[in-house]
């Protein structure tokens, strides 16, 4: 499926991004649709993590453009280039919250980066925040410690969404969950996604994620973006990976 460019929330072009000898991105490129949920898919190791973190500036690329709400972020000076980034929320994997703070203390941090709010005023965006995710008032005392796999993985959505963003990055959000709770999360994903009007980016390698919450699919090999449509664009490709990905025994649960 064409992405129109001019409706592109991302736009990423010729990216390449090295590790030593190590090429992992190869003139990557790459659109995400405003208000879509795109899954990033590949085999293992093949780079799909590298992208977000080069993306929100945490891995340098050698050459290509990244562009973020219209904005080219290596052109973009510090108060313009920080303006983008309160706009976006991003779920790192396993939820890397900082286990030495409390609930409370994770979700109120990005907001004390970006703006000076009332200690009340923070504590009720927190009770709201941890609502949308489903979590009730009694865990923002908790540490990280005392948190179910699924609990952490919530509360880190809950941080990610705390300054209202446009824009989230889901860095393999199921991972770690059992089936069901997976399920749920990525039913709260779409919902969230809908009543919000999110644009998600989401790397995942779970095949029911891809069918119930991602609109289209995007998939990486050999540092590039191979293949990208939807799910149906996917399971009709005669790319040998695709077809063993989309076709195999694990897919029985997409394609029966």
């Amino acid at each position: 499926m064409e992405i129109d460019a001019s409706d592109a929330i991302i736009r990423v072009r010729d990216v390449s991004v090295q590790f030593g000898t190590t090429k992992v991105l190869d003139e990557l490129s790459l659109d995400v649709k405003r208000g879509e949920i795109l899954g990033f898919v590949g085999p293992s190791g093949a780079g799909k993590s590298v992208l977000t973190r080069t993306i929100i500036g945490l891995v340098p690329k050698m050459s290509g453009q990244i562009e973020v709400f219209g904005i080219d972020l290596d052109a973009a000076g510090k108060a313009e280039r920080r303006g983008v980034e309160r706009r976006w929320g991003v779920l790192f994997q396993q939820g890397a919250l900082f286990s030495s703070l409390t609930v409370r203390q994770n979700i109120q941090f990005p907001v004390r980066e970006y703006l000076k709010l009332s200690q009340r005023l923070l504590d009720e965006i927190t009770i709201a925040k941890l609502g949308m995710v489903g979590l009730k008032p009694d865990v923002v005392d908790r540490f990280p410690s005392e948190l179910s796999g699924g609990m952490i993985k919530r509360v880190a959505l809950a941080r990610a969404l705390a300054l209202d963003p446009e824009l989230v990055f889901l860095d393999e959000p199921t991972s770690g969950l059992d089936p069901i709770g997976a399920g749920e999360f990525d039913e709260l994903v779409r919902t969230l996604q809908r009543t919000l009007g999110l644009t998600v980016f989401m790397v995942t390698h779970d095949l029911d994620s891809l069918h119930t919450a991602c609109d289209r699919i995007a998939v990486l090999g050999d540092g590039k973006v191979i293949a990208a449509g939807t799910m149906a664009d996917m399971q009709a490709s005669d790319h040998p990976w695709l077809q063993s990905y989309f076709h195999g025994k694990r897919a029985r649960a997409v394609v029966g």
